[in-house]
């Protein structure tokens, strides 16, 4: 890394990644000016309580904050909110604002995060259908779950699952339509698929798989909903969570290199030596992986910011975690370690009708990744078998009575 430091560096997105990169250049002794731009009116916060307590009405919106407000004054951080961002001046490194103003950057940290995916079928522009990316999102949605009411989600990854399990203590009834045989098809193996289809179907909720929207009406301050079976469901209230897009339309009106993300290596280093990238945004090279991939979570959109800010302040480590994410829904915590493109077999410890298991995932005989669901103390265990990257023995793995702790030493 670059031994002279600069002297003002601005960060385009004030978001969960943007707030930890500003506070972590502080962290690392960075003296020079910073400048955090983000065009929500909010300061910079975390998003997973929007699709679970903030949702469910458990915790105020400032709870979610990273820091209080009069913090950024204190760390003597320029916290432009409202501020929108339209295009960079490589040459003359600066910014362009979409109300006229400029802002000169010595290095530029890219943190515009992604989007939800919206509903591409008849009726899906519709201002009356709820997505859950930002604060207002989450107040909005929560202001339509009446008890009583008929909720539609469609589309059960994560954040389709959460809203669900909100709305149904909320007391709403809830149909759930996801086009792939089993939920968490795209993150999971079809038997923890499973498992999560029995817990919300055992919670009321009508889950439909194999089915999807085709297409959407309001009409009389209701939502319809045509199925792919031909069935019309009315709702007051729907949910899409059908993936996102990462926000890479800035990146890529200045010519930086973008693929599925703004390509960075694993020190957060785009195609141009003086911007960075870091969180939901970017396709960065993970060294444990040996690859590259873009994550939406929370884990990358914080740690890989502040990996990216103390190379920015003059350190050289780069940002290298096996991917991990988590999700609450209902009382049961599914945590889920790695990000394999394929495995071959998957080990379980423990049993679904209990509520509380441990899986494993072998390629090669190799774990490859895993998973626990209401079992967080076999995560860190299950992070060192992927991590070591050795066969293991799959009979002890899967005998209760055998510590893992032993396991990983063996």
């Amino acid at each position: 890394m670059s031994s002279v430091l600069p002297s003002r560096i601005v960060i385009a997105g004030a978001g969960h990644a943007g707030g930890r990169a500003a506070e972590a250049l502080r962290v690392a002794g960075f003296p020079g000016e910073i400048v955090l731009v983000g065009n929500e009116r909010h300061p910079p916060y975390e998003r997973p309580p929007l699709s679970k307590d903030l949702l469910a009405g458990k915790i105020a919106v400032e709870r979610t904050y990273l820091k209080p407000a009069s913090y950024y004054t204190e760390a003597d951080i320029e916290l432009r909110l409202g501020c929108e961002v339209a295009e960079i001046d490589r040459a003359a490194q600066r910014l362009r604002l979409a109300d006229g103003g400029t802002i000169a950057y010595d290095r530029l940290l890219l943190t515009t995060g992604a989007r939800p995916r919206r509903l591409a079928v008849a009726g899906g522009d519709s201002k009356a259908l709820f997505y859950l990316r930002d604060i207002e999102d989450s107040l909005a949605f929560r202001a339509a779950l009446g008890a009583g009411g008929q909720v539609v989600v469609i589309g059960a990854g994560f954040i389709g699952l959460e809203g669900a399990a909100v709305a149904r203590q909320l007391g709403c009834a809830v149909t759930v339509l996801e086009l792939a045989p089993a939920p968490l098809a795209r993150v999971a193996p079809p038997a923890l698929g499973d498992y999560y289809g029995a817990l919300h179907r055992g919670r009321g909720v009508e889950l439909r798989t194999g089915m999807t929207a085709t297409r959407l009406a309001e009409q009389g301050g209701r939502i319809l909903v045509a199925t792919g079976g031909g069935e019309t469901l009315a709702a007051d209230a729907v949910l899409i969570g059908i993936g996102a897009v990462p926000n890479t339309e800035l990146a890529e009106r200045a010519g930086l290199r973008v693929e599925d993300g703004v390509v960075v290596d694993a020190f957060g280093r785009t195609s141009d030596p003086a911007i960075y990238a870091a969180g939901d945004v970017t396709r960065h090279f993970n060294p444990l992986l040996g690859r590259a991939l873009r994550l939406e979570s929370w884990q990358n959109a914080q740690n890989q910011a502040i990996a990216v800010a103390k190379i920015m302040a003059g350190g050289d480590a780069p940002y290298a975690e096996l991917p991990w994410f988590w999700s609450d829904q209902y009382d049961v915590n599914l945590q889920t370690v790695g990000a394999p493109q394929r495995f071959e077999t998957v080990l379980w410890r423990g049993r679904a009708e209990d509520g509380r298991f441990t899986l494993l995932y072998l390629e090669g005989g190799v774990p490859v990744g895993g998973a626990t669901v209401n079992n967080a103390r076999d995560m860190r265990f299950v992070k060192q078998l992927v991590m070591r990257g050795r066969p293991i023995d799959a009979v002890k793995f899967a005998d209760p009575a055998a510590k893992l702790a032993e396991l990983c030493a063996a």
